[in-house]
């Protein structure tokens, strides 16, 4: 599978969990939950769209799932991406307030994305 059939699927797929992720944190963080929980309900609710969806369209073959071994390799990687973006969101609404992390998420997430697609293509679907 070509590097840019991958990086088109994974952007695509990105883009959902990124609309479900951040509608999800400023839903809850405007309803008045902290940033730092409603960050991790977000990144779940990205999460269990995420997975499947790159593990059969993105690095998979189309017609199998991924496993065991790669949910346990993304789970290291989610619970990792999750640690450094809570963080960052927590700092930037401790310094500057709520709608400046609001904004920033989009960054944040924009990076550890980056991030996530490479240790994904080389780490968490390999067979």
């Amino acid at each position: 599978m070509s590097l840019s059939r991958q990086s088109r699927a994974y952007l695509t797929i990105g883009l959902i969990q990124w609309l479900v992720d951040w509608a999800v944190v400023v839903a809850l963080s405007h309803a008045g939950m902290t940033i730092e929980i409603a960050n991790v309900i977000g990144r779940i609710a990205g999460a269990l769209l995420g997975f499947r969806m790159n593990g059969r369209f993105t690095f998979g073959d189309g017609d199998t799932a991924p496993g065991g071994p790669q949910f346990t390799r993304y789970m290291v990687m989610w619970v990792s991406t999750t640690i450094v973006s809570t963080w960052s969101l927590g700092a930037i609404d401790q310094y500057v307030g709520l709608h400046w992390a609001w904004l920033a998420k989009p960054g944040v997430e924009f990076v550890l994305g980056v991030i996530g697609f490479l240790l994904s293509r080389h780490w968490v679907y390999r067979p």
